[in-house]
């Protein structure tokens, strides 16, 4: 066992046996505990919470990997998900607070006064957030695979059996405290690489400094985007999308976000409305921390994985050799290298002829270790990415399960049915859902890692327009919800599922509609989603009076 395998070994076991202790203690004792932690929970502590909830391994893993590689268009990440939590913070999170119900499909049911709007919703709910856990559990097993160098399968499996304790054990009040633990560690985990590395490669301990700072005389972005152009790349700084599809991205990734049910739900765990807007800023804070660093650790590991890759001698033992945790990731097969002019060197450059082949998921993962950081940072990252997946997807897990047990049992199946039943009804949810999202995770379908790009759209066109008017419109009706939800979320999956599944070789600009591609198409399905609620609520009944009052009630200031 080496040095990586022995430090990754000590923080995975001290960091899982103070999730499991967090959530024996704070196990959950009613479905007030199980959904919504007894709205008890101070609004800083809240904070820390939503943000480990809202850096899944995407934010933690995936995005600086993608900024990387695409460069100024990975920009559309950075600004569509900060975005969209600042637009749910201040638009949506303190009326959905007042509105005092435990998910989101209870706010649907309940504004637009129908049990069909609530099941559409719990289906909308449920969907979009296996295509999340899916990802989560599988990038689980991946870190396990590298660091811990065991089976895929085996580390989904111990994920899966560290999240049953607090999600199921401890339902959302268990969730609530892991997850403050869980950020702890994944900030953590996040900056001292990137501090070091900014140390290392611009003489300066701030990694947002280093992004803008100097490199061997010359400023980095200069000379990497030099680099780029000089092995055949697109150019680190110049984008290839169009300003249509850029804006389309962003906004669907904004609305989305604002639209996610495992994100706005935090907001429903506090004790005052006045605490949901004070807990959304502790939460900007926290997110900044690692969305600001996020762009200087994607140019960090592109310039040194340029630099340490391009030109090595693969069986050499000097110093022009291929680094060593280069040959360890080729074993993950997230990384491989294919020697076609057969001169034992690796060359690594754009066009045809490159011979290295690298998964832009690892860059984060391999920063510390392309980088010749010590074994214990590059543990403490594995333990970051952990910390990242689990949180959310615990989150996801609890949406799951209480969308099935309160609005899906309760509100609609069997609406005599006792809280402890309910309570009971929840956890055995959460058990068929870890149970599902594990096969998911240890044998994923081919579309999981696509569509869970796609789920921001998926929320955009599904439950913004929705969510929003019933917030901001007295006249919206259950029909114009109804249709409203099926017409956007319809459109939107009819249209990644041609162009991403069905004609593959179609997905061309010049065949996109207006030029927005599927990432982005998710905007105009909430266009689609607006204009049917808009129309059919004019065009049928009104609301009752009821709804109408509590309504106003829900706009009025605390």
């Amino acid at each position: 066992m080496n040095d990586i395998q022995i430090w990754t070994w000590s923080f995975v076991i001290l960091s899982f046996s103070l999730y499991i202790g967090i959530a024996v203690w704070a196990r959950a004792a009613t479905t007030g505990e199980f959904y919504v932690a007894g709205q008890g929970v101070p609004p800083l502590l809240n904070g820390m919470a939503t943000a480990a909830d809202w850096m899944s391994a995407a934010s933690f893993i995936s995005m600086a990997g993608i900024i990387a590689f695409v460069g100024y268009d990975g920009s559309v990440y950075l600004m569509g998900w900060t975005g969209g939590y600042v637009l749910l913070a201040l638009l949506l999170a303190p009326y959905l607070r007042k509105f005092g119900k435990f998910t989101v499909p209870d706010f649907i049911g309940d504004r637009y006064y129908s049990n069909l709007a609530r099941v559409v919703a719990v289906i909308c709910a449920i969907f979009i957030s296996f295509t999340y856990i899916a990802g989560q559990m599988r990038g689980v097993g991946i870190v396990f695979s590298r660091f811990l160098e065991i089976d895929v399968e085996l580390g989904v499996m111990i994920g899966m059996l560290i999240v049953f304790f607090y999600a199921v054990l401890g339902g959302m009040k268990g969730i609530t405290y892991t997850q403050i633990a869980q950020f702890c560690v994944l900030i953590f985990a996040y900056l001292v690489p990137a501090i070091f590395i900014s140390l290392m490669v611009t003489n300066t301990p701030i990694p947002q400094l280093g992004l803008i700072g100097n490199t061997g005389g010359e400023p980095l972005l200069a000379k990497l985007d030099g680099l780029t152009r000089e092995l055949g790349f697109t150019p680190y700084l110049a984008g290839k999308k169009s300003m249509i599809d850029m804006t389309a991205i962003t906004l669907a990734l904004m609305v989305g976000t604002a639209g996610l049910p495992h994100v706005i739900i935090r907001f429903f765990t506090v004790p005052k409305v006045s605490d949901a807007r004070i807990s959304a800023g502790w939460a900007l804070l926290f997110i900044a921390l690692l969305y600001t660093t996020a762009p200087a650790v994607a140019a960090f590991a592109r310039l040194n994985f340029i630099e340490t890759v391009n030109g090595s001698v693969y069986e050499a033992s000097d110093e022009t050799a291929t680094p060593e945790w280069f040959k360890t990731w080729e074993n993950t097969g997230l990384l491989s290298w294919d020697d076609k002019n057969n001169d034992g060197k690796l060359d690594y450059h754009g066009g045809p002829q490159n011979e290295v082949n690298v998964n832009r998921d690892i860059m984060v993962l391999a920063n510390p270790e392309i980088a010749n950081l010590p074994p214990w940072v590059v543990a403490l990252v594995a333990a970051g990415g952990l910390a990242a997946a689990l949180s959310t997807a615990a989150g996801l897990l609890l949406v799951i399960s209480s969308s099935i047990s309160h609005d899906l049992a309760k509100r609609v199946l069997f609406k005599g049915l006792s809280d402890q039943n309910e309570l009971l009804t929840a956890r055995l949810a959460a058990i068929v859902a870890i149970v599902a999202a594990g096969y998911l995770g240890i044998n994923p379908p081919g579309f999981v890692a696509q569509v869970v790009a796609f789920a921001f759209g998926l929320a955009a066109a599904s439950f913004f327009p929705v969510i929003v008017l019933g917030i901001f419109t007295k006249f919206a009706n259950k029909w114009g919800a109804v249709f409203g939800m099926l017409g956007g979320i319809g459109f939107t999956m009819s249209y990644i599922i041609w162009f991403k599944f069905i004609h593959p070789e179609a997905n061309l600009p010049e065949n996109w509609l207006w030029g927005i591609s599927p990432e982005g198409i998710g905007v105009v399905g909430m266009m689609i989603n607006f204009a049917l609620v808009l129309v059919i609520s004019r065009l049928t009944a009104p609301p009752p009076p009821n709804v109408i009052a509590m309504i106003e009630d829900v706009r009025q200031p605390e």
